[in-house]
């Protein structure tokens, strides 16, 4: 007598559903289910199960539907548990240590993170790296008090073009976070950093060369930028260009003056070497009318003689200042520059500090290809002109820090970066600047934890987003794509989107699990979304799978698709699987040759990861560690291998 079970609306993530129902049939028992309507292609050992010394197992029978049928030969018996032993390896064994494999997980993803680091490494300037090494050893004696930015007192550097004010801050917050080349007008933005001075933290401005002055600050803050456009500088006629870049000193100088309004300290910078000109008096009168109640320091810069820089800085007394002599390369006169400094800045209210103590803030850095609108947006999230908006190619030179706080409170600090060309368009320019430009967006790419890219809604997807798609990848880092200039799209409807979707998914497929946003920067339309999708790709990538989660993920996935065998006949076979990082998400899968697991068996797994388990918007790492078999199981003899249990097979699997 036969019977027979209907399987057709048996879900295929679930095979091991069929194993209560085929436990109760009889050897001569059949279950039918159509194979076309789930496009079947699982393997035949993973739904196998053993019954009174007999194996019921999934047979593909004929194109059109399979069948479930008694197995009493015992050679094809033998053939099907040896398969079945390759899919799940008991983890309760005491052959598996899992505080062990735990701690090798931990030691993995530190060799991982290791090697990625010494294959993306960038080239870092020498310069100022021996006095940054001594103020980092200084820094260490001191009880370091986490002070939001926002609260510090501000310090800020102007000065006419190419007298040394980037050489001075770089001195000042150490290391090299500004550029610094010798050639004028190199720094536009106004770029941050914190500095300390004995027990003293404040944060220090540096600000572009300001080559002339308005008659009062009210001029400077009203005066607006005369091209103002959404498309890219290839429909931009040569007069409009030059207009901008006549307006480009301007646009400056007006940075400077934001600078200047929030600074309780100044330090005007002349070049001693170079000696009093017309700018350093126009600066200094606008100064000394308009700031008047500030504590205004006039440093003269390259003094690197101390018998030569008094000399020298005597001439400027004409400028109604006390002359200080400094160099900026070698520290001379620093600190005492940094003495006057401290006796300017008030102090801080410890009741203040407590109140706004800053935990974990995320860092989301704007990259992309010149002139597709990073800035825009930045000043759209801030509600400020913080960055230099222009359509002349490579306005923007250093990164650019900012804070923001979003709606719902979250704080984050975004990054604007500089236009990243190809390589060998940078290499042919000859440019110095534009080299150190891409350099420190690659570092803000480094630093950040969520990177939005940001397309050109006409150009759409081009090799080198692609290129930059890569670098994001490879840095782990969670990642939104931004469609901005999305007003230029002529003769938009509801298909439009999904056809250009389709279109970025196609030509972007390394970057496919990453959210689109769609925006129009310079109009401030739908700029809040690219916050809302940023915070939640940083929840993603800080998400750590549960035990259970992440047991079941890993059950179903061997069951859907075992390893594929070897033409020797190997398998491969998992012992252990752990999420050991996130940040971005990172598993370790203890198997007994990762060889055995091809490319394609990995990417498999990582889909049904992502399929089953999220993480949208962030690159999540699968490292297969092979570990040899244990000395219990090497002694024991080939025939003496005990069977596997069938009913009772799991994957215990724990999350660190």
């Amino acid at each position: 007598m036969s019977s027979c079970i209907d399987a057709s609306h048996v879900s295929i993530f679930r095979p091991t559903s069929l194993l209560s129902s085929v436990s109760r049939l009889s050897p001569a028992c059949s279950i039918l289910f159509p194979v076309s309507s789930y496009n079947l292609s699982l393997s035949v050992s993973a739904l196998s199960l053993r019954n009174h010394n007999r194996l019921t197992s999934i047979r593909l029978c004929g194109s059109s539907e399979g069948e479930i049928e008694s197995v009493d030969d015992e050679d094809e018996l033998d053939g099907i548990e040896e398969d079945l032993e390759y899919d799940f390896e008991d983890a309760g064994d005491d052959n598996l240590d899992v505080d062990e494999l735990e701690l090798e997980a931990v030691k993995a993803v530190r060799e991982y993170a290791s090697s990625l680091s010494q294959e993306l490494k960038i080239e870092e300037e020498l310069i100022g790296e021996r006095e940054t090494r001594g103020r980092k050893k200084k820094r260490e004696t001191i009880k370091v008090v986490n002070i939001p930015d926002h609260l510090l007192p501000k310090v800020s550097i102007v000065g006419r073009p190419n007298v040394g004010k980037s050489a001075l801050f770089n001195r000042l917050v150490g290391g090299n976070r500004a550029i610094v080349v010798d050639e004028p007008g190199v720094t536009r933005d106004r770029l941050y950093g914190r500095a300390f001075w004995g027990d003293t933290e404040f944060m220090v401005i540096d600000t572009g060369g300001v080559i002339t002055v308005s008659k009062s600050p009210t001029d400077v803050m009203e005066q607006q930028l005369s091209v103002s456009t959404t498309i890219g500088m290839e429909g931009i006629s040569l007069a409009s260009r030059e207009a901008a870049v006549a307006k480009m000193p301007s646009m400056i100088e007006k940075q400077a003056t934001m600078a200047v309004e929030e600074s309780s300290v100044i330090i005007f910078v002349v070049d001693g070497q170079a000696g009093l000109n017309a700018a350093d008096v126009e600066i200094g009168d606008w100064l000394r009318k308009n700031y008047s109640h500030k504590n205004i320091i006039l440093a003269v810069n390259k003094c690197e003689s101390p018998r030569k820089g008094l000399m020298q800085a005597s001439e400027f007394w004409s400028l109604g200042f006390t002359p200080l002599p400094i160099s900026a390369v070698s520290g001379t006169g620093t600190g005492e520059l940094l003495d006057l400094v401290c006796t300017g800045l008030g102090k801080i209210e410890e009741s203040d500090v407590q109140n706004n103590e800053e935990g974990y803030v995320p860092s989301i850095a704007i990259v992309g290809r010149p002139n597709v609108g990073k800035s825009s947006i930045l000043n759209a999230l801030v509600g400020e002109d913080r960055t230099i908006v222009s359509p002349v190619s490579g306005t923007t030179r250093d990164a650019i820090d900012t804070e923001f706080e979003g709606p719902d409170g979250q704080k984050f600090r975004l990054i604007d970066t500089a236009g990243i060309r190809k390589r060998a368009a940078v290499a042919s320019s000859g440019s110095t600047t534009e080299a150190l430009s891409v350099n420190r967006a690659f570092r803000a790419v480094r630093r950040s934890d969520v990177v939005a890219l940001v397309i050109e809604a006409l150009a759409c997807i081009t090799e080198q987003d692609y290129k930059i798609a890569e670098r994001i990848e490879r840095e782990g880092k969670g990642c939104l794509i931004v469609v901005n200039k999305w007003d230029t799209i002529p003769n938009k409807n509801q298909q439009t989107t999904l056809h250009y979707e389709d279109d970025v998914r196609t030509k972007l497929r390394i970057l496919n699990w990453a959210p689109i946003v769609y925006s129009t920067a310079i109009a401030g339309n739908s700029v809040d979304r690219i916050i809302a999708a940023a915070s939640e790709v940083e929840k993603e990538r800080s998400r750590r799978l549960s035990t259970a989660t992440l047991n079941q993920v890993v059950h179903e996935a061997l069951a859907f698709k075992s390893p594929p065998r070897t033409r020797g006949g190997k398998r491969g076979r998992l012992y252990y699987c752990t999420q050991a990082a996130i940040r971005p998400p990172t598993f370790v899968f203890f198997v007994n040759d990762a060889k055995l697991f091809p490319e394609t068996y990995r990417r498999y797994m990582e889909k049904q990861l992502r399929s089953d388990a999220g993480f949208s918007g962030t690159p999540i790492r699968l490292l297969w560690r092979s570990r040899k078999k244990s000395e219990k199981d090497a002694g024991q003899s080939p025939t003496s291998k005990p069977k596997p249990n069938l009913t009772h097979k799991k994957l215990s699997v724990a999350a660190a």
